[in-house]
Formats: structure tokens, C-alpha cells, sequence
């Protein structure tokens, strides 16, 4: 622990505390340095429940809140700088495992401006930062060639920045000693798919194989010249359904962004099957429920056409949450940016820990109620859990 000193200065990044020891208390904290009123200062942001705690530190106090946390509180703490990475696991038993890697002068991984870094009313800060030009966002015309982000593809560089820190948080749920499978089903343009390539193999190291899947052979061509023209080795598109994909037997990440209706329900069903570490989906055009739902008490409701395709969309996500929950997936419904700029901007994040919730007989009576039957529980049944 006496290597965390070198990371606590201007060059900081951030540090993310994650897999807490008590799952009642505070369940992640972030940490970033900031410029108040000329002092370097470090705060910490707490994430308990809903709700988001800060609080500011001087160099000690920062020093020695880290160490209370990593000893008592957290099993994990990851360290993000110029200087380079640090990486500190706990075992049950209380062991501490450090590695810290020094960055590389010749690393590609765009440099942060100190200024704007420390600003506290700075505009918020992003995982692909300005100032140093990247290929796919060049290409997609979000980047100028000199790193600089075209005003009018702003929201687009925020939706992939977006998606890339729904992908940090789960970082601690990836296998680091091998090779780690993601299959990206629906993946249209793959802006998100080059993103997450870019994310988890350029900047942060790890050894990746990314699969993209689609029905259209045109944007599957481009897509793989894209790759090879990126230096992408890791990461190729292929032509096909999502329902009869029978390319893989196994998957550490499923990702399915705007996959259209009952697609995303056969995404997420492969993901179960696999037993995916981690799953990411945006769905899209839901359609499903709202061609079966009958509920004469929601009647009032539903006879406004608007009302009853929004409350069915959101009645979809409930059930396919409920179900990965059914089958051993922690699961958040939340909020996302999308590039469209539609209202489904809806994400579901499921993470695998092993313990099926005993939800199978209140599911079954919310859907009787309803009168609806979903895809994603035909696909993989419902299991009455005591």
C-alpha cells in the first residue's frame, strides 16, 4: 500500500473502490482530484443505495481514508494515472495482492490536460477525453484530427462515454487471467462495439475477443473493414439472427444495444444459457407485450394508444429483469443516453453472483394479471426458488 502515495497527486485519474465487505453499507466509492481554490484536493464520491455522498480531503486525510477503506471496507481498488495502474485484491482471508503497472512512454491513451482535469466546475469529465485524436471517432466525425469534438456530435460523444462507465462499474466482474469472450448481438454500426473494443483493449489492457452479430451483410463488410483498418485483431462481425446464432458456447459478456423487439429477449436468453458474467442490453421497439396486454383494471389507461405502448415497453423490461434476477443475475434497470435520441433510453445491467431470487410465483401472477406471455420466459422458464 505504500505505492498508492506515487498515484495521489495532480497526474490522478481516478481511484474506484468496488466489492464491499458489507453489502448494507456504501457498495462503491469513486475518487478523483480536484483544484479548490488553488489546493489539491481529493474527493470522494460514495454510492450507498440511490444516493451519492461526497466529501473533499487533503493529501493525509486522503491517504488515510483509502487505507481504512481497502482494509476494512472494500476487497478491490483499482488506481487510474498518467504515471500508470495499480490494482489491490483481498482475500477472505485478508491478504492483499498489489500490481502496479507503469505506463508505457510510447501508450496511445490520450493525456489529460491538468487544468482541465482539477477544474471543480469543470465540465464533466469522460473516459475518452478531447485533445488526442482516436481513429472511430475521427471516422464517425465526433473527433477533429487533432482531437478536438465536433459541437454538433456532442451528445453522440456522450452517449459512448456513457456506456463505457456502465462498463467501468462492472469491471471487477471480469475474469483478468484469461481471455475474456463478449458478443456484441445487434451490433448495426457498432459505434459502442469499436468503443468497448478500444476501452478494455487499448487503454486498459486487457486480453479481449469481441464477436459483433447483425442481419445486414452490407454493415457487417464495413464493419470488419473498419476493424482491420483500426489494427482491431480481437474483434470481428459476422452475419446472422440472433435466435439461431450457434456461433459460441460460451460468453464472459453479452452485449445487445438496440436489438429489435423479441431479439433482445433471444440475446438475453443465450446469455443465461452461457451463464455470462455480465450483461448489458438496450432494448428497442418492444412490441410484444403491447400485442397482448389486457388488463381490465388498467383499462382507463390503455385506451390512450401513447400510454399503453409505453407502459407495455416498461412492463417488458420488468419481466426480462425479473427473470435474470429468477436465474441468478443481479440486475439494475437504468437510465441510458441514447444515441438516437428516442425515449428508449432504458439499459438493463445484470451481473452473475450465483443467487436465483425466489420471485417465480410473483412474476407468473403479475403476467396473469396482465394477461402476457414473454418470449424470454418461454426461452428459459421461470424456476420457483423457496
Amino acid at each position: 500500500m505504500e505505492r498508492l502515495a506515487d498515484f495521489l497527486n495532480e497526474q490522478l485519474h481516478r481511484i474506484v473502490l468496488s466489492n464491499p465487505r458489507r453489502k448494507e453499507e456504501v457498495l462503491k466509492v469513486k475518487v478523483r482530484p480536484l483544484l479548490l481554490r488553488g489546493k489539491l484536493v481529493f474527493q470522494a464520491e460514495e454510492l450507498k443505495g440511490n444516493q451519492a455522498f461526497h466529501r473533499n480531503m487533503d493529501l493525509s486525510e486522503a491517504k488515510d481514508y483509502l487505507k481504512n477503506a481497502i482494509d476494512q471496507d472494500f476487497r478491490q481498488m483499482e488506481v487510474w494515472s498518467d504515471l500508470g495502474t495499480m490494482q489491490v485484491l483481498v482475500s477472505k482471508s485478508g491478504n492483499k495482492t498489489v500490481k502496479v503497472k507503469k505506463a508505457s512512454q510510447n501508450s496511445n491513451t490520450p493525456k489529460i490536460v491538468k487544468a482541465s482535469l482539477l477544474a471543480h466546475n469543470q465540465k464533466k469529465r469522460y473516459i475518452l477525453e478531447e485533445g488526442s485524436p482516436i481513429p472511430f471517432l475521427c471516422d464517425l466525425g465526433v473527433m477533429t484530427a487533432e482531437g478536438k469534438i465536433v459541437r454538433s456530435r456532442y451528445d453522440k460523444f456522450r452517449q459512448i462515454n456513457r456506456f463505457l462507465e456502465f462498463v467501468e462499474d462492472i469491471l471487477p466482474r471480469l475474469p483478468k487471467k484469461k481471455e475474456i469472450r463478449i458478443l456484441d448481438f445487434g451490433c448495426g454500426k457498432s459505434y459502442l462495439t469499436f468503443a468497448l473494443y478500444y476501452y478494455l483493449k487499448e487503454l486498459m489492457g486487457y486480453s479481449i475477443q469481441i464477436a459483433g452479430l447483425d442481419l445486414k451483410k452490407e454493415v457487417i463488410e464495413h464493419c470488419n473493414h473498419l476493424a482491420c483498418k483500426y489494427g482491431f485483431e480481437h474483434l470481428r462481425f459476422y452475419h446472422g439472427d440472433i435466435a439461431s446464432y450457434e456461433g459460441a458456447k460460451q460468453a464472459d459478456m453479452v452485449v445487445t444495444l438496440h436489438a429489435c423487439d423479441t431479439a433482445t429477449d433471444y440475446a438475453l436468453a443465450k446469455a443465461i444459457e452461457w451463464g455470462a458474467a455480465v450483461i448489458l442490453s438496450v432494448p428497442c421497439c418492444q412490441h410484444e407485450l403491447n400485442r397482448q396486454i389486457d388488463c381490465a383494471l388498467l383499462e382507463p389507461a390503455f385506451q390512450y394508444g401513447l400510454i399503453k405502448e409505453r407502459m407495455a415497453a416498461l412492463y417488458t423490461d420488468a419481466i426480462r429483469a425479473q427473470v435474470l434476477e429468477n436465474h441468478g443475475y443481479r440486475t439494475q434497470i437504468l437510465e441510458f443516453i441514447d444515441m438516437e435520441h428516442t425515449p428508449k433510453n432504458i439499459l438493463i445491467r445484470a451481473v452473475k453472483d450465483g443467487k436465483p431470487a425466489s420471485n417465480g410465483e410473483k412474476l407468473r401472477d403479475m403476467m396473469e394479471f396482465l394477461h402476457v406471455k414473454s418470449t424470454l420466459v418461454e426461452l428459459v422458464g421461470i424456476e420457483s426458488h423457496p
